[in-house]
């Protein structure tokens, strides 16, 4: 039988999973992928095969029994069924977990000791990492000795220079691990890798990547490795998300426990939930919504997503000491051509002309002959990364070398 690796990424309303089987090349090639959405209101399960084709579909009514863990349960015995009709054995599943910590800067093979760590790490992350955590404890309930992995989305950001990621704070709260870990490893990590066949002497240059959707950030490639990111200590820094404030003055948090009385739970709602798009529109943190709305409030929503995307922008080329090549990924920077061309035409500063007609169509290169800085959108492929990352630690596994 053919290997198959897993790759689930659990959220706080859908849990969306993968199979990739390993080739003879030691490739992998994506077999299937689904995802249940709306946990906690009516869940959908919804499974596609390689080309996009609907293989199955399923809703349940919403019970106190229909849960995370239920759920789960439900994918790894669909996974089961529909492998082993394809020959595929499964060697091993592996998880985006949001945040490693000062601990993890590589991927993992998940022990106890692992995840009590991964626990611990919670309040860093609490929109995302109790959910990352969920399906892999399900999976250890249900099949003890099957071999998961943990990929970090702070990984690829451990090449950071060390001064950049310090706070100016003192010194025992840095070595608590208070400083700036950054997000979206594992997208910008695949864009490294596709930008060396599609764009091979940017890719060896300065590039900054834009990974614009719910959650938003910039980050900073040399010769394809991160120096700077957007994101800080937690995922709410830097450019304004869906629901996320992005940056945010410190003071604005003073003042609201001073004189609203809002405590940790009620600044946690707010700056993670209620805040970003949706919080200036009012309307929805949804992008398309907004840029087909007439409602100032949206207009005024969008404007500051760009005004941010700009500021960020010009901070990353600071730092990388120029330019080379700028790329869009995730939702946003993926579809929304309105937004790309708005960004773009706000950097002709540092070199960048934009191919309108190349820009309506989707790209890859949306740049036009004549600028200086090429300009791509390149779709990011996490759940590849990851899959590729859980093989790589079993093959060590097997070997008996150091993951």
């Amino acid at each position: 039988m053919t290997g198959a690796i897993s790759v689930v990424n659990g959220g706080s309303s859908s849990i969306k999973f993968s199979l990739f089987s390993e080739s003879n090349s030691n490739g992998l090639a994506l077999v299937f992928r689904g995802q249940v959405d709306g946990i906690g209101v009516a869940p959908t399960f919804v499974a596609k095969d390689a080309q996009g084709n609907r293989i199955d579909e399923r809703t349940w009514p919403n019970r106190p029994d229909t849960n995370h863990e239920s759920l789960m349960a439900h994918i790894i015995d669909w996974i089961r069924e529909h492998r082993q009709q394809r020959r595929l054995e499964l060697i091993g599943v592996g998880h985006r977990v949001v945040h490693g910590g000062n601990d993890y800067a590589r991927p993992v093979k998940i022990d106890d000791t692992v995840l009590d760590r991964l626990q611990a790490l919670i309040p860093l992350a609490p929109l995302h990492q109790p959910h990352n955590i969920g399906p892999i404890r399900t999976i250890a309930k249900l099949h003890p000795t099957l071999p998961q992995v943990a990929c970090f989305d702070t990984a690829f950001h451990a090449s950071n220079p060390r001064h950049t990621r310090l706070f100016a704070l003192p010194r025992d709260l840095i070595r608590e691990g208070v400083f700036r870990y950054g997000f979206h490893g594992l997208s910008y990590e695949y864009i490294a890798r596709q930008l060396q066949t599609v764009d091979p002497d940017s890719a060896k240059g300065r590039v900054a990547v834009a990974h614009l959707g719910s959650g938003a950030s910039m980050c900073g490639l040399l010769d394809g490795h991160s120096v700077v990111n957007s994101m800080g200590f937690t995922a709410i820094d830097g450019l304004v998300m869906g629901t996320r404030t992005g940056s945010l003055d410190p003071g604005v948090i003073l003042y609201l426990m001073q004189t609203k009385q809002m405590d940790a739970a009620a600044l946690e709602e707010l700056l993670y939930k209620r805040s970003g798009l949706l919080g200036l529109s009012e309307i929805s943190n949804d992008m398309r919504v907004l840029l087909e709305s007439d409602d100032p409030r949206a207009k005024e929503a969008v404007d500051v997503f760009i005004y941010r995307i700009q500021r960020e922008l010009g901070a990353t080329a600071a730092v990388l000491g120029g330019l080379d090549a700028l790329v869009f990924t995730a939702g946003i920077g993926e579809h929304a051509a309105k937004i790309r061309a708005r960004v773009c035409n706000d950097a002709k500063w540092l070199g960048v002309r934009l191919n309108p007609e190349a820009n309506r169509a989707g790209g890859p290169r949306i740049s036009s002959d004549n600028s200086t800085v090429s300009v791509w959108v390149i779709p990011t492929n996490e759940e590849l990364m990851i899959a590729l990352h859980t093989q790589q630690v079993l093959s060590h596994m097997r070997s008996g070398s150091d993951t």
